[in-house]
């Protein structure tokens, strides 16, 4: 069984700061990539930023310059470090982990997703 969960949604003014966290616990073996994806009401759910193993990462165009994924490996834990918050960031943020199990199966999970709204 394995438990990924998010925290650090909030809401925030134009402009500001917040910090997400995002932990994946249970029978783990090994992670792989973790991300932050969001939706948006009445939008399909979009890639935010993700990150390997090794620290490799990847941005949306959106958020380059002012987000900033980064990630504990020995706390299985990956964070976004949102700043310059912008009204259209407002969304449900989603962590996943892609990983290994005890069984040697290898799948990704998903959080409930946090609420971060920008007020303008």
């Amino acid at each position: 069984q394995v438990q990924v969960v998010e925290s650090g949604g909030g809401l925030v003014q134009a402009g500001g700061s917040l910090r997400l966290s995002c932990t994946a616990s249970g029978s783990i073996r090994s992670i792989n990539a973790m991300g932050w994806y969001r939706q948006a009401p009445g939008k399909q759910r979009e890639l935010v930023a993700t990150i390997t193993s090794g620290g490799s990462t990847n941005y949306a165009e959106s958020v380059k310059g002012r987000f900033t994924i980064s990630r504990d490996n020995g706390k299985n834990t990956v964070y976004l470090q949102m700043n310059s918050l912008k009204p259209e960031d407002t969304a449900v943020y989603y962590c996943n982990a892609n990983l290994v199990d005890r069984m040697w199966r290898r799948d990704t999970y998903w959080g409930q997703g946090t609420q971060v709204t920008v007020s303008s």
